[in-house]
């Protein structure tokens, strides 16, 4: 109950007893209780730190050749979610997902190219309703030619695309000469960029939580980098700082027939494009040396980190602010001799996250309870007290953040990943997976291919494909049944979005590269075999029976050879 409407009942209540009979007045007064006056808790404030393409394991308490102090003090003085994954591994549809708390399936935010926004809600729209103040600084990069202020947000600046490290980077040397800068809007109003990215974008959220917003409210800031992504450009400060560290990339990424097992043949046809190891953004620079430029570059995000948290504390603001660490997507060093992200394997799914609310979020765990992107939207609604739109498609995280759930209690929805083919990097096929449990299951839409079954408990590098292992069929066809089910858009419908072709796409690869992949040897078969449409029946025990006694489930002679009933 409001103070304003606490005094007024008082008043009532005064003039009542001014208007009662003497005798009612004299005599001796009941005993009254007090009923107690509701407390309501304080909105708490979040800032919301995502960074473009780190790697899960990109953090120095995972990785100590990593200086990363502010993001270890995270995970000191705050929670680890390692199992954090993403709905789908793209910066757009991601970032969307985040946004919208939908997938891409319903957001239709597909691509890296120019899917439209029309008809969508940001969450922050909905805090800003709650009374919060709102800030939108950094990468928006959805309609890429957009840079505009998004509704939802008090304050804005972003840029096109994924703009740009410094100041004149892309800019020919002629017109960088002449003045010509690279761009950011402000606030709807065009600002040359004047520094070195990560810093100006820390420089403007650190104004807006000084300056710039009305304190009386609590605020959300979304602080969205564009470190580390390709190519990373380290700050002046940090040039060199890795030169004399050798990093270690998968040992799947070599070319064996071990890694090579089980695999699809995309997996391999890729390793010698521009997501792939072999030859990845068409260069001949090593993945070792590429890590350098990658981890140097995440340093300024550390320092950003540094700034915001000593912010807080000179402002006595600690305990009321959450603050979360992620990223859009994963990023892949080698794994299965791949690069990027887009795929299903977990270095492209995995994110990292951390968390961290002094006297809210237990310090110093690692919590393997299962989180997505997707399930970010409804957990800030949660941490305001506002109501959920029907449209989220997520779970609030929560309980599970502040430890009101443990890990073991908490019940995560089936993990859906969806990838849809775009035609600028054509390598990569488009893609569906679901997790249940420790199981996931993947399959691809459109190629000529086998799909996958791995058990990440028992084989978290995904190396072994159970997808023909008949201890494993039952779980096959459900997972098979389950993705199918759960891919189905709001309104019922299987539909496959794709985006207008522009050209031909990178289809480079490397004269002296690895060639095309060998089909599986057991599709190399001799002509007139009787179990041919065996391999297009439904998947079941009777077929798995007929396969283990060697024969066909359905036989079909050839053409001229079949026992005719002449009667």
């Amino acid at each position: 109950m409001s103070a304003f409407r606490i005094g007024l009942l008082a008043s009532a209540i005064g003039l009542a007893a001014m208007a009662m009979p003497l005798s009612a007045r004299d005599a001796a007064p009941a005993p009254v209780t007090k009923a107690p006056v509701p407390v309501v808790a304080k909105p708490k404030n979040v800032i919301f730190v995502i960074v473009d393409d780190l790697r899960y394991d990109g953090m120095g308490f995972l990785q100590p050749q990593l200086r990363t102090p502010n993001i270890d003090r995270m995970a000191r003085e705050g929670s680890y979610f390692p199992n954090t994954v993403v709905t789908s591994a793209l910066c757009s549809p991601s970032r969307a997902t985040i946004l919208t708390g939908e997938t891409a399936r319903n957001h239709r935010i597909v691509d890296n190219n120019h899917s439209s926004e029309q008809g969508l809600t940001f969450f922050p729209a909905m805090l800003q309703k709650a009374g919060y103040q709102t800030s939108f600084i950094g990468k928006w990069h959805m309609g890429n030619d957009d840079d505009n202020p998004r509704p939802g947000f008090d304050k804005w600046v972003s840029f096109r695309g994924q703009g740009a490290y410094f100041p004149t980077t892309g800019i020919p040397a002629a017109a960088a000469a002449a003045g010509k800068r690279n761009m950011l809007n402000v606030d709807g109003k065009p600002v040359p960029q004047a520094g070195y990215i990560t810093d100006e974008l820390t420089d403007y959220a650190m104004n807006w939580l000084d300056k710039e917003r009305d304190k009386s409210k609590p605020f959300f800031l979304y602080l969205s980098h564009k470190a580390v992504h390709s190519d990373p450009l380290p700050a002046p400060r940090h040039r060199g700082q890795y030169d004399k560290v050798d990093f270690k990339i998968p040992d799947t990424a070599a070319d064996t027939p071990e890694n090579r097992r089980g695999k699809p043949m995309w997996v391999y046809n890729q390793r010698n494009t521009w997501h792939g190891i072999d030859f990845f953004y068409n260069s001949d620079m090593k993945m070792t040396e590429y890590l350098r430029y990658y981890y140097s570059t995440l340093s300024a995000v550390d320092d950003s980190l540094g700034r915001i948290f000593d912010y807080l504390k000179k402002n006595k603001l600690d305990q009321d602010t959450m603050v979360v660490f992620t990223s859009d997507n994963g990023f892949l060093i080698g794994d299965h001799g791949l690069i990027d992200k887009r795929n299903a394997y977990q270095g492209s799914v995995r994110v990292p996250l951390l968390v961290r609310q002094p006297g809210t979020v237990p310090a110093g765990v690692t919590n393997p309870g299962r989180i997505r992107n997707l399930d970010f939207a409804p957990t800030f609604l949660d941490l305001a007290g506002t109501p959920r739109p029907a449209n989220f498609e997520g779970k609030s995280a929560l309980p599970l953040m502040t430890g009101k759930i443990a890990a073991k209690d908490w019940t995560p929805q089936d993990f859906v990943y969806e990838y849809y083919w775009e035609w600028s990097f054509p390598m990569t096929p488009g893609t569906f997976a679901i997790q249940r449990g420790d199981l996931k299951y993947i399959q691809y839409y459109g190629v000529y291919d086998t799909d996958e079954l791995y058990d990440l408990v028992r084989d978290p590098d995904e190396r072994n494909n159970l997808i023909n292992d008949p201890a494993y069929l039952q779980a096959k066809i459900d997972l098979r049944k389950a993705l199918f089910a759960q891919l189905a858009d709001r309104e019922g419908r299987h539909a496959i979005p794709y985006g207008q072709r522009l050209a031909i796409g990178s289809v480079r690869r490397s004269r002296t590269g690895p060639g095309a992949a060998q089909f599986p040897d057991e599709w190399l078969v001799e002509p007139n075999r009787t179990d041919r449409l065996d391999d297009i029946l439904p998947d079941g025990p009777a077929k798995q029976k007929a396969r283990e006694e060697g024969r066909p489930l359905m036989p079909v002679a050839r053409l001229g050879e079949e026992k005719l009933d002449e009667k």
